[in-house]
């Protein structure tokens, strides 16, 4: 098993950047974000595999959402640049055994979430 321990999130200006972080308990798990806004399904933002060799994002989050990993740390980052009110939503870090950073299910591990809220 690992434990997800997220951190960042807040108020941020509209046009703002912003930077989440996870850190897992332990290593060998490919790790990314999703996120859900007031009143929609949770949706994949980005993904990255357990050995760093490869990221995933969504056609709709490839220009503004940058994941990245440091294996040493057993964290990952993601970083929002450009922030617009509908990026609004709380933010969760998932965790797979091993795998490619692609997909996540509600059977793997989630961490407790964080909010991000942009508003001037």
């Amino acid at each position: 098993q690992v434990q997800l321990v997220q951190s960042g999130g807040g108020l941020v200006q509209p046009g703002g950047s912003l930077r989440l972080s996870c850190v897992a308990s332990t290593s060998g798990y490919s790790m990314g974000w999703f996120r859900q806004a007031p009143g929609k399904e949770r949706e994949f933002v980005a993904g990255v595999s357990w050995r760093a060799l490869s990221t995933h994002y969504p056609e709709s989050m490839k220009a503004r959402f940058t994941i990245s990993r440091d294996n040493d740390r057993n964290t990952i980052h993601l970083r929002i640049d450009d922030l617009k009110p509908e990026d609004t939503a709380i933010y969760y870090c998932a965790a797979k055994r091993f795998g490619d950073g692609s997909e996540f299910g509600e059977n793997d591990y989630w961490g407790q979430g964080t909010r991000v809220i942009v508003s001037s």
